[in-house]
């Protein structure tokens, strides 16, 4: 039988192999439910949860939705027990990975492509990255600064303002080029300049949790108890390509 830390890293080498130049987030939804590896590709957040031969689907309607809020596209990945009925339990667009166990190691096969995510949310998506980086896809696209206005209205200005087949292709490079090591003092400088408060550095693990917003919920008609939970915990790793890229750089 396989668990979830027996199929965790040789995922992602399936997934870079699979599908090239990926960075791979591990992010954790506290509450009822969790988002195990969101997958950030040249033009698109994919997320993906795995089920392992261990798990049930106990939670997965409530994973279902959230996952649906923000992803472009979105994969389960599950043990060989459940491989023969997991398409009942999941949308027509979920991609399926199946994990079987050869000679002690998982196996992955995809078993179902995932297609686009018709429930995805631009704004709920666009939440997910800081001001810092909305600030520059605001000047790339020659926008206002809306210095003194809240993220959320930001948010709405640039969903509104910029054709997401172009806002894909740089919320991804946003992503792609995050550094976790230096974000915080990227967030306060930015607060500064903008003549915001600066965060108070946090004690703990350093997580941020991230909410939904307002105009998107009235628009899709989700109430309050409705809204996502995500909590996004650290960078599980780039991809072989992205490591050499950076190295190259260094010297």
């Amino acid at each position: 039988m396989l668990y979830d830390k027996d199929i965790r890293e040789p995922l992602f080498e399936y997934l870079e192999t699979r599908y090239g130049r990926v960075r791979i987030l591990e992010e954790k939804i506290m509450g009822i439910s969790r988002a195990d590896v969101v997958m950030i590709t040249e033009n698109a957040f994919v997320g993906i949860e795995i089920k392992s031969d261990a798990d049930t689907y106990t939670r997965l309607p409530r994973q279902i939705r959230d996952y649906d809020y923000f992803f472009d596209a979105n994969i389960i990945a599950v043990g060989s027990t459940h491989a023969a009925h997991i398409a009942e339990h999941v949308p027509e667009w979920w991609g399926i990975i199946t994990v079987d166990e050869v000679e002690g190691m998982p196996d992955f096969y995809m078993l179902r492509e995932p297609g686009v995510n018709p429930l995805m949310d631009v704004r709920l998506k666009l939440s997910l990255l800081w001001r810092p980086e909305l600030a520059r896809i605001q000047a790339k696209h020659e926008m206002a600064a809306y210095k003194r206005m809240s993220k959320k209205f930001v948010i709405g200005k640039i969903s509104d303002q910029v054709p997401y087949e172009l806002l894909r292709y740089d919320m991804s490079a946003e992503l792609m080029e995050r550094d976790y090591t230096t974000i915080s003092e990227e967030i306060n400088r930015f607060r500064v300049e903008e003549e915001h408060k600066p965060r108070r550095r946090s004690a703990g693990t350093g997580t941020r949790k991230i909410r939904g917003l307002g105009n998107a919920r009235k628009r899709s008609g989700r109430s309050r108890k409705d809204r996502p939970d995500l909590l996004v915990r650290k960078v599980v790793r780039h991809s072989r390509r992205q490591k050499s890229e950076k190295s190259s750089k260094k010297t």
